[in-house]
């Protein structure tokens, strides 16, 4: 007897990315319109939300039985939803070992608990085997990862937290335990030239990051990373959602740039 909820909404791509991990994604039947992970949702379901909004029309039509969200920037599309009795829980985590916990919690939730464990398992085998090959690197970069560019956003917990385990320092740890993006928005550029990163990484929030405006920032020719011509783009869908893609190839692709670096010295 299948248990657990049968008609399940995703306000955001990191419930869709599990479910599917899961072999879970028939349970689907809405999803957000921001979801590029896995690429076939985005042609298999359909699209009722976007990250600030929602079609509560459309997903009521749906018939859902669960909703999943992210965060108190959906509360008005769950308190909508709630007032028309339908179930919604919206997660709030924010670190790696959040991710790792609400994959676990999903799968409880769907009634699908020893695959989500077997899954979540996979995800810490791979970042603790990131770890180890960042354990041998001779040195370690101080990196900038620049979440948004105007006003200057710099990187959320998950994001700094990956940096570690990939092998590099995060030059704003202070900043990224604020779980709110107006929490690290920076006045300008001068922290940044002050602290001095060996690489900067950019994810723009699905804008295209131009490394070239980076460079032509006033005073920033100063920055080691500028001078080397470290600066490289992290796709945004694969490290500023918090679920597994952060923790597989946004991981993934932070470690190879900095093992590159780390062999050049």
């Amino acid at each position: 007897m299948t248990i657990g909820p049968q008609r399940i909404v995703c306000l955001t791509e990191e419930p869709t990315e599990v479910l599917y991990a899961l072999g879970e994604q028939d349970r689907i039947v809405g999803i957000s319109g921001f979801t590029v992970r896995p690429a076939k949702a985005r042609k298999e379901k359909p699209k009722v939300s976007a990250f600030t909004s929602a079609k509560i029309d459309e997903i009521l039509k749906l018939k859902p039985d669960f909703v999943i969200g992210f965060s108190d920037i959906q509360s008005e599309i769950a308190a909508a939803l709630i007032k028309r009795g339908v179930e919604v829980w919206i997660s709030n985590h924010r670190s790696v070992s959040g991710i790792i916990d609400y994959v676990r919690r999903l799968g409880a939730l769907v009634g699908v608990a020893d695959k989500a464990n077997a899954y979540a398992d996979d995800l810490e085998r791979n970042l603790k085997f990131i770890e180890q090959q960042a354990s041998t690197l001779k040195r370690r970069p101080k990196v900038y990862f620049e979440e948004w560019d105007e006003p200057l956003i710099t990187s959320i917990q998950w994001v700094a937290e990956l940096i570690r385990i990939a092998g590099g320092d995060d030059i704003f740890p202070e900043r990224a335990e604020k779980s709110l993006a107006k929490d690290r928005i920076m006045a300008n550029g001068d922290e940044v030239i002050a602290r001095n990163p060996d690489i900067i990484f950019g994810s723009w929030c699905g804008k295209k990051f131009r490394p070239e405006k980076v460079m032509q920032r006033e005073g920033w020719t100063n920055i080691t990373a500028v001078r080397n011509n470290q600066l490289f783009e992290i796709k945004s869908p694969i490290i500023l959602q918090p679920g597994p893609a952060a923790l597989t190839d946004g991981v993934q692709e932070i470690a190879a740039h900095i093992q590159r670096w780390a062999a050049q010295g």
